[in-house]
């Protein structure tokens, strides 16, 4: 007889996020405890959270946190980044020893800037540089990966339970005014310390719930515009369309959501409003190849802001509630709860419908 916990819950994976729309700052303690409740959502093969604001010291430097096999691959990568940046503090990332966190890399992170030489002579902006560097780094130098590089929000994951990797990773210690958080249930994918979410390029990270049926296809046509998947797990693709779409084709994030989660055909013919329908069209024309398929919600983090997103047809869970200035977003209930025990407005967004919550401007 097959018992409850004898098969794999295709719906596994947790996500979390919460962010205060007064840009007020706030430990990741309320986040930790929000995976809690989600525990068996995970299983303890990928843990990971990203915070914003938390470099405010810092808040014009771009933040690399690294993983590296070993010290020489650290010292070879150190001396590739002085090339082309200025390097203005190197240091691990400081961790809590436990006993559930093991086979650690090495931690690292900088605080750099571009060369406005390297700039000048390649004719880039400093953001097409630093993406093409982090690129360059995870492809060909092999043990060391750059796992978060947007300014003022850094990435921290591991291989464990994600309550355990909040704690690993002292979170508490950090202050931010969002943040994402994920606890992986992997099925197709290795576990490694680098295929944990989030996923990350410039200031852009993902947390995924689901799976990807159509990754090969949103990937070969991605990688032909200079991204390389390289960590191993589908939900890397989606931070790359994102990037591509928003940043270099300059899309908002609402009309990103449109082809990511693109409406049906027959949705689409049944709009009344002649300019939306036609930009709807547009988009599903335009770029075909990056509509994802298959089972998804996913939380988007960027400068100043969250989005949360289902797939078109809603197969995985997601709740959003609010509580004065701050708005949370789970895959369950219980965890908002957690962060806040008299949120109100919960509700299920419906598939596709992209929810964008934004930090008042100067807020932070």
């Amino acid at each position: 007889m097959i018992r409850e916990g004898d098969v794999r819950i295709p719906s596994g994976c947790a996500i979390a996020a919460v962010i205060s729309r007064e840009g007020r700052r706030m430990t990741g303690s309320s986040v930790i405890e929000a995976m809690k409740p989600m525990h068996d959502r995970s299983n303890g093969l990928g843990g990971g959270f990203a915070g914003y604001g938390i470099y405010p010291d810092h808040k014009d430097l771009y933040a690399f946190h690294m993983f590296f096999d070993c010290r020489d691959t650290r010292k070879k990568c150190e001396s590739f980044l002085k090339e082309s940046f200025e390097v203005v503090k190197g240091e691990m990332i400081p961790t809590r020893k436990m006993p559930e966190i093991t086979d650690e890399p090495i931690i690292w992170r900088y605080f750099l800037t571009p060369l406005r030489s390297v700039l000048a002579d390649l004719q880039l902006d400093e953001k097409e540089f630093v993406a093409r560097t982090v690129m360059k780094i995870n492809v060909e130098m092999k043990g060391a990966y750059v796992f978060s590089s947007g300014k003022n929000m850094g990435t921290f994951k591991a291989v464990g339970f994600p309550e355990d990797v909040g704690v690993y990773y002292r979170l508490d210690e950090y202050e931010g005014y969002s943040w994402t958080a994920h606890g992986r249930y992997p099925t197709n994918t290795p576990g490694w310390w680098g295929g944990a979410h989030p996923f990350t390029l410039l200031d852009c990270s993902v947390v995924h719930n689901g799976e990807i049926s159509s990754y090969d296809a949103n990937r070969r046509y991605i990688e032909m515009f200079g991204y390389k998947c390289t960590l191993q797990t589908d939900t890397e693709v989606i931070t790359y369309i994102l990037d591509y779409l928003v940043r270099r084709q300059g899309l908002t994030l609402e009309e990103a959501a449109n082809v990511i989660a693109a409406p049906f055909w027959s949705t689409i013919g049944n709009k009344t409003d002649a300019y939306e329908k036609e930009k709807l069209k547009y988009l599903r024309t335009v770029f075909p190849s990056l509509l994802i398929t298959g089972p998804f919600s996913i939380v988007v983090g960027f400068d100043g802001g969250l989005m949360a997103l289902n797939d078109r047809l809603k197969l995985r869970s997601m709740v959003v509630g609010q509580k004065d200035d701050r708005v949370f977003i789970a895959s369950e209930e219980a965890a908002i709860r957690v962060m806040e025990p008299d949120a109100e407005r919960i509700w299920a967004p419906s598939g596709g419908e992209p929810v964008v919550v934004t930090v008042k401007e100067g807020m932070f």
